[in-house]
């Protein structure tokens, strides 16, 4: 009876290695096919008062889709909607995503002294929602710092 548990022992460790060898070839095969299928770009968000402006490229700079609040909606007054804004995410996400992007960098920008539009968030969240994983939202909006020098002299201007 000894030697049959000492052989039944061998035996049930055997497979047993082996599975576990198996599984974790697979996980390594499903890791590197993930690391390959994964695509990364940048997603430029420009809003004003009166429009909000998608612009998808890929690290490269190459540009995979454009959309605007004008190409989504007929009423000019509804450009800078959140909700059109939202509108315009979803088909700017459209054919990054057929593409196979997964990861967007997003760099967001407003008008200098007004600051962002309204559908920067809904179209930054809606981008979030579409299936990107958001790697870093960045404001990118120009600050003047300084400027240029002012008119009329030292004391200004004498009347």
């Amino acid at each position: 009876m000894e030697q049959e548990k000492i052989t039944e022992g061998k035996n049930t460790e055997e497979p047993i290695k082996e599975i576990e060898e198996i599984s974790l070839d697979a996980i390594k095969q499903k890791k590197e096919a993930k690391k390959k299928d994964e695509k990364t770009g940048i997603a430029y968000i420009s809003s004003s008062g009166n429009n909000t402006i998608i612009h998808i490229t890929d690290l490269a700079g190459n540009t995979i889709s454009r959309i605007s609040g004008g190409m989504v909606t007929k009423h000019s007054r509804l450009k800078a909607n959140p909700t059109i804004a939202m509108f315009v995410a979803k088909r700017a996400s459209e054919r990054p995503l057929d593409l196979g992007f997964t990861k967007l960098y997003v760099r967001m920008r407003g008008q200098t002294h007004k600051g962002h539009g309204p559908g920067v968030h809904a179209a930054i969240k809606s981008l979030g929602k579409a299936g990107f994983e958001l790697i870093s939202i960045l404001d990118t909006t120009k600050v003047p710092r300084g400027g240029p020098k002012i008119k009329g002299g030292r004391r200004g201007r004498r009347v």
